[in-house]
């Protein structure tokens, strides 16, 4: 799915390199080591080293006695009653009472660290494995894309292979529109947070731009600018902000589906449900597989119906009865 959807950016990167496939290849990899696998081995990094860090942290909760609340609470517009009372009663119990609130939690904390620190880095290593296959998939992609129709083809004729050109203008049309909406989403969420005179504006951004195409939202980014503008007083700007992050970060759910359909010809509600459902199935994968696996079924079902010669008439909407009064009503006894 990478390849599909990056190779017209191979294509563009090979007639700018002489039209020498092996430099338009190595530009390739090195561009999506950069982009993906250089930031997510950091942060796998950072969560690896840390980890005995924070296991030491939770163990030697017993001993630590909480501080004062800082004085930042007062300034929390929602909550701030429950969260001061509760880290009062916490501060005033002495040492070991931090310890005795997040007892209930800190097995789960540990296990759950554990499990991320593996994770982080099963995840690198499959990373770099699919690096790997990209470039030999880029190397060879003629290739592989002949063979595939060819299989396609031969196992259900012209019907078998449109349905794997319509797969990869499916990928290319999810792959636009994921894109595409994170730009718009930065492009707006940045504005905000710039118009709104946030510090350090510009880190801010290229974190939100590198969050939404994790399909994870601007929100964070935003809701880091609405937290500055509370704490330095600036209610106005920071409700303004706040607003401003809802619409934001609520626009993808109609930007995308769109965006999606002009690249492939397809019912809306179709692109809609493969997404969405892609999402909550398979994960960040599933924006992809979704809309594939409902755009080929649906081309197929839709082909396979359209072959009988003797379909019934499509059916004319008839209008209801009237109701009937309840005078009119049969009795039940």
């Amino acid at each position: 799915m990478i390849v599909v959807s990056t190779w017209p950016m191979m294509h563009f990167c090979q007639r700018h390199l002489k039209g020498k496939r092996s430099l338009a290849v190595t530009a390739m990899m090195l561009a999506m080591a950069l982009l993906v696998l250089v930031p997510v081995g950091l942060s796998a990094y950072v969560i690896l080293s840390r980890t005995d860090d924070a296991i030491a942290w939770v163990q030697k909760l017993p001993e630590y006695q909480l501080p004062p609340p800082p004085a930042v609470l007062q300034k929390l517009p929602i909550g701030k009653e429950r969260i001061l009372g509760e880290w009062n009663k916490v501060s005033a119990g002495g040492a070991g009472a931090l310890g005795e609130y997040l007892k209930p939690y800190t097995k789960s904390v540990v296990t759950w660290i554990t499990a991320t620190a593996k994770n982080a880095g099963f995840f690198f290593i499959h990373l770099i494995l699919t690096l790997v296959l990209c470039g030999l998939l880029f190397a060879k992609g003629e290739w592989a894309a002949y063979g595939l129709r060819c299989f396609g083809h031969r196992l259900a004729g012209a019907r078998g292979e449109s349905a794997l050109v319509l797969a990869a203008q499916a990928i290319k049309a999810v792959a636009m529109g994921i894109v595409v909406t994170a730009l718009i989403q930065t492009f707006l969420g940045g504005a905000g947070l710039l118009i709104a005179g946030v510090p350090f504006s510009g880190i801010l951004i290229a974190v939100m731009f590198m969050l939404c195409i994790a399909q994870l939202g601007p929100a964070i980014p935003l809701l880091i600018g609405v937290g500055w503008l509370f704490y330095k007083d600036h209610n106005l700007a920071g409700s303004l902000l706040l607003v401003w992050a809802l619409i934001v970060g609520t626009m993808d759910n109609v930007i995308r589906p769109i965006l999606i359909k002009k690249g492939a010809d397809l019912p809306f509600l179709l692109i809609l449900a493969g997404v969405l459902g892609g999402l909550l199935a398979f994960g960040v994968v599933g924006l992809f597989i979704g809309p594939v696996i409902l755009a080929v079924t649906y081309t197929l079902l839709q082909a396979w119906v359209e072959e009988d010669e003797e379909l019934p008439e499509v059916p004319i909407a008839t209008p209801l009865p009237p109701k009937a009064k309840p005078q009119d009503r049969p009795l039940d006894h």
